[in-house]
């Protein structure tokens, strides 16, 4: 008998139940804005460098493929069990709810404390440091603006969430303009040749290829992350078990559509080895296609682009402590919703606040290999193999989304996320498993004080 708790079974009159709201439109158009944030416009020129001639385009193909088998376990999971908070929950189940599965999501809920304002600030900083090339910004004046975005996006994200659906449809549009222009402009005043490009991916060895790779996608799959954020607002999306499959497979193929599109729309007109040494890539492009003016304007859209991403991300991430919370696996006053407009407002103050002041504290640099190094073996391993556990446990039946060819996009997904933590290299290699360390010991701390599992009474 499986416990999947349906969409129509979910107790929407408790005091601490989101409404399902979020229709499939609006949950692409989140997952989306989150996937596109300043990432790709300060990413292209780090990977260009890492790999060099046109060769870095597949980095980004294999971000793609990345995303996409990773997003089969999103869908079976996500599908089975829409509630808010996503893998705190899959963890949780997966595992078992009293003992592994606890251990599991609370260190998943651990990560989120640390890693999302992380996140958050990283955004904000990107944002700040493109918006120097308006105009030049000192290093006060830079943390100024990085801090005062995110105080921004709380702002806006401070209300109910159907109002919360249009601003992302909005934002959903300043993302594909934005992306549009860029594509548009560079094909269409092509200086190097597409079949030039296309020619020179494959004169690389296999060897050399492979050598700088795995370094390279790390950061293409930073900026293809966010194609699960529909599984973290799922307790808010009408009909989950179809529309949270569906938004995420097309936003992956849309994204990725978009980003190959780009990334050849750029090197067609700015050369490699110049876009490779290029702050401000697109502002670069833009104003060798159409001059300073308009190279503004397409900084200000980057920007925008930009702003909407941090707006998706708090707006996931803020629900993973109110879910823990709800759930009694973590501190109460994060179950908290607000009395009329129904969301977890203690919840997105305290994550909001902390990326306003780890946007003050910390700078851009290897912040985005340390994001990802973090989270790769308790979120992406740990749930790929929770799914398998799963499937010991319970009939096909019980979940709304079959993968093709089970098991084998699952044992992909866990051999090339182990893959992509090695890639980050020892020092975030261990600063990730240092926060994994941490949070069993808090985690312990806390079973002894509640007298709970390991340590319960038999």
């Amino acid at each position: 008998m499986s416990n999947t708790t349906s969409s129509d079974q979910l107790p929407e009159t408790s005091p601490t139940a989101l409404p399902r709201r979020l229709t499939l439109l609006q949950g692409t158009a989140l997952n989306m804005i989150d996937m596109v944030g300043i990432g790709p416009f300060v990413v292209l020129p780090l990977v260009i460098k890492t790999l060099g001639g046109s060769q870095f385009l597949w980095a980004w193909i294999l971000g793609a493929v990345v995303s996409l088998i990773d997003a089969f376990v999103w869908a079976e999971l996500g599908a089975a069990f829409p509630q808010a908070g996503g893998s705190y929950n899959f963890l949780k189940i997966s595992y078992g709810e009293q003992r592994w599965g606890r251990l599991l999501s609370f260190l998943y809920v651990w990560q989120t404390l640390i890693q999302a304002p992380l996140v958050m600030a990283s955004g904000a900083i990107g944002f700040a440091q493109y918006a120097s090339y308006l105009m030049p910004l000192e290093e006060w004046q830079r943390k100024a603006v990085s801090g005062g975005v995110v105080l921004i996006i709380i702002a806006l994200l401070y209300r109910k969430i159907d109002s919360i659906g249009k601003i992302g449809l909005i934002m959903w549009g300043a993302v594909l303009l934005t992306l549009g222009w860029i594509i548009f402009g560079g094909l269409s005043n092509s200086r190097i040749p597409l079949s030039e490009t296309l020619q020179s991916m494959g004169s690389a060895s296999g060897g050399l290829l492979a050598a700088g790779l795995g370094q390279a996608s790390v950061k293409t799959i930073y900026c293809y992350l966010g194609y699960y954020n529909v599984c973290h607002l799922g307790g808010e999306i009408k009909q989950p078990t179809r529309n949270i499959p569906a938004s995420m497979f097309i936003s992956i193929a849309g994204i990725a559509g978009l980003y190959l599109l780009m990334n050849l729309s750029v090197i067609s007109v700015v050369p490699w080895q110049i876009a490779q040494n290029s702050e401000f890539i697109v502002s670069t492009f833009v104003e060798t296609l159409y001059g300073p003016k308009a190279a503004q304007l397409a900084t200000i859209l980057v920007l925008l682009v930009a702003f909407s991403s941090l707006f998706a991300v708090l707006l996931g991430y803020s629900r993973v402590p109110y879910a823990a919370a709800a759930d009694g696996q973590f501190f109460r006053i994060f179950a908290r919703l607000h009395p009329t407009k129904q969301f977890p407002y203690v919840s997105l103050l305290f994550l909001g606040g902390l990326g306003f002041v780890f946007s003050l504290l910390f700078r851009l640099g290897d912040v985005i290999t340390a994001i990802l190094a973090m989270r790769i073996v308790v979120q992406f391993v740990g749930q790929a193999i929770g799914l398998l556990l799963l499937h010991r446990r319970r009939a096909a039946a019980t979940f709304p989304f079959r993968m093709p060819l089970y098991p084998l996009p699952v044992l992909l997904a866990i051999s090339v996320w182990l893959f992509v933590f090695f890639s980050t290299g020892l020092t975030f290699m261990l600063s990730g498993l240092i926060v994994i360390g941490a949070g069993i010991g808090a985690f312990l701390a806390s079973a002894v004080i509640r007298k709970q599992w390991p340590f319960e009474k038999t």
